[in-house]
């Protein structure tokens, strides 16, 4: 038992599984509307986005933070305008954007004589580094991707299934397709701290991916989404811990990992109610 607790007995990994549950729940609540939506690439490509106002920040000494969000906004506003242009698909627009965003962080970081910029935490995070007041900013960060998707709870999903039902009901589809952007980039700016820029899909996306067999709704998707990142926050602590990896990467792979075992379970699952379907059919026949 002493195995299992005793990694949480340190004051750090404390806050890290504090600040790992409240980035989990965070992602729950945009990563679901993600997976429904298939807009993996565009987490993917808002992720990397974030690097020219993280090395601007820094280079300035600054709040690496202030910098991630004022990053995220362009890439918000970017993706949102572009996305109007009838002759450029979304897709081309996002990987412009991606690309261009990226390039401009490098430049600005190839500028910096004394590589001020902490690239290796940016990248993959720094979860066992997390302060008490990243907590209280990742819990109003959580409180407020609560409020959007309360509020904005029937648009999206009018947005997730059927673009032109939810202009039929007057729902203003670009405008919540706008906010839900607004929404994916608060996730992705509270984990980019614990997991990193480019391992961040692994909170954002695995955990709702691995709830979408099990759950009936879409509210149970983003419940059983939080309690999956959750327990791969806590798991991969623990074993970071024991086996001397870094914690963000670790957090990330065990949250892949429960995706691929939930789909298998599934699989499992569906053969099983198949097989004895199967004998019910034919005597109904």
């Amino acid at each position: 038992m002493e195995w299992l607790t005793a990694p949480f007995e340190a004051a750090f990994v404390q806050r890290a599984l504090w600040a790992g549950i409240l980035v989990s729940a965070t992602c729950a609540l945009a990563g679901t509307w993600v997976v429904l939506r298939g807009m993996a690439f565009l987490g993917d490509a808002m992720s990397h986005g974030l690097l020219p106002g993280v090395a601007v920040a820094a280079l300035l000494g600054g709040n690496l933070l202030v910098g991630a969000v004022v990053s995220a906004a362009v890439m918000t506003a970017g993706v949102t305008v572009l996305g109007r242009t009838p002759r450029l698909s979304q897709d081309t627009g996002i990987g412009l954007l991606f690309v261009g965003m990226l390039s401009l962080g490098v430049i600005l970081v190839s500028r910096s004589q004394s590589f001020a910029v902490d690239l290796t935490g940016f990248l993959f995070g720094d979860v066992l580094a997390v302060r008490e007041s990243d907590l209280f900013l990742l819990g109003a960060a959580l409180l407020l991707a609560l409020v959007v998707s309360v509020s904005g709870h029937r648009a999206f999903l009018a947005l997730a299934f059927d673009d032109r039902k939810a202009e039929t009901l007057g729902l203003r589809p670009r405008r919540a397709h706008a906010v839900l952007l607004g929404l994916l980039a608060l996730a992705i700016v509270a984990s980019f701290h614990i997991v990193g820029t480019l391992l961040v899909l692994g909170l954002l996306i695995a955990p709702p991916a691995a709830a979408l067999p099990w759950a009936r709704s879409v509210r149970g998707v983003m419940v059983l989404a939080a309690a999956l990142g959750a327990a791969a926050t806590f798991g991969g602590l623990l074993l970071s811990w024991h086996l001397s990896t870094a914690a963000g990467a670790t957090v990330s792979a065990l949250a892949v990992s429960l995706f691929f075992l939930s789909h298998l379970a599934a699989g499992a699952r569906d053969r099983r109610l198949a097989r004895r379907a199967g004998p019910a059919a034919r005597a109904a026949t």
